[in-house]
């Protein structure tokens, strides 16, 4: 017979929408916040982790034990803890056990986990898994009462809230998620570092600043090199947010006939080889980077990727700073340490609250485990105590329990037992009557009398607590020192770089040594080699030799005119030395009426004094005489019958300059009271009476100003006479000054 349908009354309730939807949409976010994507701070696992994890305990997949398949770890946790699809636990559990992922491993997998590449593991059907001895350590008291458990989600079973975590977990394996309205992002960083700074928590009261001493920072599985300032890198650990450049470790493997190749050994962090190799590849297709002629990956089991370049001319840090730029042989890591304070409240903590935070827990699991243990130690003294009186009475004992009708009430009231002690005697089989010995006993009960006193000592007293944390942490960074397989340092802590200018075309070049040959007539040409000698150069009748500069085909020579516009030649630009050369006229755009006055290598961050005939100037960095056309650029302006007359490099050590005009007289002022400027016309250097600017000299006062004399050099130490203001006269040279007013 079919049953009637049982008839439901429906409840409607009048609710406004807006707050029907910010209820809803509040659980949910709560829901994400707490049960999903943040970690907790004191073991550092989401909920997920920490139930794979807890599966495994209750499967007994220790590291001495075999690997059971992960299809029956993830069928445990999806029946019992974790309601949701198959896929995503495995997931979580393949990540647990990849190196190149996590730095100490949770998993030890067999089979098929997954690669750098990119490659997904295998179908959990086929692969093994089972703990490693850091997951152990998480665990570590699990069963001991460290720690609270809840009911499951059908209401069947129990389940940690959170592990013991005898391991700083969060800051060892870092985690990464995306909640509502916020997210996490914590590297991984080496153990015995962490330990450093948990010691120094234990010892002192330090701040980040003081904790950053022994913490480095980031310790990446896959290695690399971390490229930050170390302001940078303090201030990302006091606020718990910030930013690391990660960069590729690589080195020059040189090859027959000058040629050499680059060899990438390590990538950064959460950059998948493939897509990286598929990206320089794109590079080199679409020409981006004319240096790089290859890559090949040669990558086993280690990483090995060759990068060839174009030429053997071309400067490995000249190619590997261009492709820092374009793919991610360097990327950047947020830092977002964001984490759930005491598994309820998610807070953005800085180095120092998570390592506090994580040893408040600890005390917490010490005091718990005390307990625990202290129960067990009191009652089995009890039991011991009444097999104590049991052997001292055993003939008695063994005709109650025969004869009496209520052998526990009777026994408990002529040895004035316990009911705990009555039940133990009773539960006592026969055989183990004949091992009692009083000896035994009583050694065993002042063992555990020793360790009840031990262990109330212990709960009673913070600072016996926090020793014992003390050795733990110490034990610990012994076990996964520097000096170990697992613990050794794989990113490298390097100087911020500073910034590199690229110049693709120019780095082309083949960089070969010559000497650039200017006439008097204004004919330049560029013969191979230094130290050409005179008579190897030949000019166009009634021209003869102008300037001689020794360089290379990679560098810019400025050009300074009388007309005061500096022009720029290229190296490589510049005709063969068999003929005359051309008309530097031609290539420069330089117009009929202004002459060449100066020739020099340019050099970046160096400085110079540019004057004009009539005895102004101002000192102009190398940088603004660049100039980008054909045309020139304008830096000492001139009009009339005053010209650009000279441009001087200032030495390095150089405080004092030293002019002379073509009225024979010497002024030495200090350097700084030259302006510096970009362009114009600049400040009287001298003043004149007849003529103008002859020469200057820039030179260190102590040291004396050295000019030729002879076929030689002296120098004037005393030079008092001359010293004065800038826009002075001066006086006259001292005796024996070359006759040509040239220093």
């Amino acid at each position: 017979m079919a049953k009637t349908p049982v008839q439901t009354e429906e409840i409607i309730l009048d609710v406004p929408l807006t707050e029907a939807l910010s209820d809803r949409y509040l659980s949910y976010a709560l829901s994400t916040i707490m049960s999903r994507s943040l970690p907790d701070v004191r073991d550092g696992l989401k909920p997920v982790h920490r139930r794979v994890l807890y599966a495994m305990y209750q499967l007994k997949l220790n590291p001495n034990q075999s690997p059971k398949k992960c299809a029956r770890v993830v069928g445990d946790v999806i029946g019992k803890f974790h309601p949701h699809g198959d896929q995503s636990v495995y997931d979580a559990l393949v990540r647990l056990a990849q190196d190149f992922s996590v730095r100490y491993p949770l998993v030890d997998g067999q089979g098929n986990f997954g690669n750098i590449d990119g490659d997904n593991a295998a179908a959990m059907r086929y692969t093994e898994s089972r703990m490693t001895a850091t997951a152990i350590r998480l665990l570590d008291g699990i069963d001991q009462d460290a720690v609270d458990f809840r009911e499951t989600y059908d209401g069947e079973t129990l389940e940690p809230t959170v592990l013991p975590a005898n391991f700083p977990n969060l800051l060892a394996n870092g985690a990464t998620g995306i909640a509502v309205g916020m997210a996490t992002n914590i590297p991984p960083h080496n153990v015995e570092e962490i330990c450093d700074a948990m010691l120094m928590v234990l010892d002192r009261d330090p701040s980040v600043k003081d904790l950053m001493t022994v913490f480095k920072g980031p310790d990446f599985p896959t290695g690399g090199t971390l490229v930050e300032d170390s302001d940078t890198i303090l201030n990302a650990y006091e606020t718990g947010k910030g930013s690391f450049r990660i960069r590729a470790k690589w080195e020059k493997e040189d090859l027959p006939q000058g040629q050499y190749q680059i060899v990438v050994t390590e990538i950064p962090y959460q950059v998948q080889k493939s897509k990286l190799i598929e990206r320089i590849a794109e590079l080199i297709t679409s020409k981006k980077i004319p240096i790089l002629d290859d890559v090949i990956d040669e990558s086993t089991e280690d990483i090995r990727v060759v990068l060839v370049p174009k030429s053997r001319n071309v400067e490995p840090e000249i190619l590997m700073e261009a492709l820092y730029r374009n793919c991610d042989l360097e990327n950047r890591f947020s830092l977002n340490m964001n984490a759930l304070d005491g598994g309820l409240v998610p807070k953005v903590m800085n180095l120092k609250e998570i390592l506090q935070a994580f040893l408040k827990h600890r005390q917490q699991v010490l005091i718990r485990q005390s307990h625990h243990r202290l129960e067990k130690v009191l009652h089995r003294i009890d039991v011991l105590q009444g097999y104590l009186i049991v052997y001292l009475n055993i003939d008695e004992v063994i005709r109650i329990i025969r004869e009496e009708d209520d052998a526990k009430a009777s026994l408990m009231e002529v040895f004035k037992l316990n009911e705990n002690q009555a039940e133990a005697i009773l539960n006592m089989r026969l055989r183990s009557l004949r091992k009692l010995e009083e000896m035994e006993i009583r050694t065993e009960h002042d063992a555990l009398v020793k360790e009840r006193d031990d262990l109330q000592a212990l709960i009673k007293s913070e600072t016996k607590q926090w020793a014992v944390i003390k050795k733990q942490v110490t034990l610990m960074k012994k076990e996964y020192g520097n000096d170990t397989e697992l613990g050794a340092r794989r990113t490298k802590i390097a100087q911020a770089p500073g910034p590199v200018a690229i110049d693709l075309d120019q780095i082309m070049i083949e960089k070969e040594p010559i000497s650039v040959v200017i006439s008097k007539k204004g004919w330049i040409k560029a013969m191979k080699g230094h130290g050409v000698k005179a008579d190897d150069i030949k000019y166009k009748d009634g021209d003869k030799q102008g300037h001689v500069i020794e360089s290379m085909t990679t560098d810019k020579l400025l050009v300074l005119a009388t007309n005061g516009r500096f022009y720029t030649l290229g190296g490589d630009k510049l005709p063969s030395g068999r003929g005359f050369g051309e008309p530097i006229r031609l290539m420069l755009d330089l117009p009929n009426e202004a002459d060449i006055v100066d020739v020099f290598v340019y050099q970046p961050d160096q400085k110079y004094i540019v004057a004009s005939s009539d005895g102004r100037g101002f000192i102009v960095k190398s940088e603004d005489l660049l100039a980008q056309t054909k045309s020139g650029k304008q830096v000492l302006n001139v009009s009339g019958k005053v010209e650009a007359h000279l441009c001087k490099h200032i030495e390095d050590d150089a405080d004092y300059v030293a002019t002379i005009g073509e009225n024979r007289k010497i002024l030495a002022f200090p350097l700084d009271e030259i302006p510096e400027m970009g362009r114009g016309k600049g400040v009287i250097l001298q003043k004149f009476k007849d003529g103008g600017l002859s020469d200057l000299k820039t030179f260190n006062l102590e040291q004396g100003l050295s000019y030729k004399y002879g076929t030689g050099e002296t120098t004037v130490e005393d030079l008092m006479p001359w010293l004065g203001k800038r826009a002075q006269a001066g006086r006259m040279p001292p005796n024996g000054f070359p006759r040509n007013n040239k220093f």
